[in-house]
């Protein structure tokens, strides 16, 4: 690897923007932190944000608004579990929720056992749920998700239609991803990423998917840059980052490159004239 090498350029259109965001604290992070092996407790099934990580999503809200991100994003990602669910609509959701019949809420009222006021739809990106970005698979009773349906009743304006099983079929009881399938799956997600016409994406997840999954890209960069891209999420943290479609995966043409000469004229370069000279 040269790490003194400069400055890379590529075109627009073969960039996106990512906005990476780590879930607020849940209440299986509370325990976890102090014990690793409270994470096997069947009662954080599907762990909900405590009211500190309100906090931190209440925060986190106002950072993205007064830096204009807000109104920047064309898409938020998020994982299927209640804790993302609920980082996600609060940090990116529509301001107050007004209950008219025509409007379908983000989140209903104490979703999660929350105490959280309803959460409009309105004035924000659209929030889909996709099951790639899932935190590590398998044995921690956390990461396992309730039934769609349950969701779709406590998030109505969600989408949930890109995953096709109601009930969790990837989370098995007795068997754990191993980190390789972890950074696997991210990659799959990431190439996914580009078949989205959006430019500029939020993508609310965990700590495990973000670390493995990150872990694994910038092995050609300085390794000072590697280790501020794969670094540990905080809770409710925030990292801005840029992809590259080096592969031509996406097919998006530029939306503001120009083809010049119209109307037409010779244009002949100088640079073109010296190398006839030569």
């Amino acid at each position: 690897m040269d790490t003194s090498a400069g400055p890379s350029l590529f075109p627009l259109h073969r960039c996106k923007t990512l906005h990476l965001v780590r879930h607020a604290q849940g209440i299986h992070n509370v325990d976890g932190d102090k014990n690793y092996k409270a994470y096997m407790s069947p009662e954080y099934f599907d762990a909900h944000i405590t009211p500190l990580g309100w906090q931190q999503v209440d925060n986190l809200r106002k950072h993205v608004h007064e830096c204009g991100l807000a109104k920047r994003i064309d898409l938020v990602i998020t994982s299927p579990l209640l804790r993302t669910l609920q980082t996600a609509v609060g940090v990116f959701g529509g301001d107050g929720y007004t209950d008219r019949m025509d409007v379908v809420p983000l989140m209903v009222a104490n979703a999660g056992n929350s105490g959280r006021a309803a959460i409009s739809s309105l004035n924000c990106p659209p929030i889909v749920a996709v099951e790639l970005c899932r935190e590590h698979l398998g044995v921690h009773p956390c990461d396992k998700r309730r039934n769609i349906s349950d969701y779709q009743f406590l998030f109505p304006a969600v989408d949930f239609s890109l995953i096709e099983i109601d009930e969790d079929t990837w989370w098995k009881a007795d068997v754990r991803e191993t980190t390789e399938e972890v950074a696997a799956r991210g990659q799959k997600f990431l190439n996914w990423l580009w078949t989205r016409k959006e430019k500029e994406i939020a993508i609310v997840t965990h700590s495990g998917f973000l670390f493995h999954t990150l872990s694994a890209l910038g092995n050609d960069c300085h390794p000072l840059v590697k280790k501020e891209i794969c670094k540990h999420f905080a809770n409710c943290e925030l990292r801005s980052m840029v992809i590259v479609d080096r592969s031509m995966i996406g097919f998006d043409p530029s939306t503001t490159n120009y083809p010049g000469k119209i109307p037409s004229g010779l244009d002949l370069p100088s640079d073109v004239v010296d190398e006839k000279a030569d």
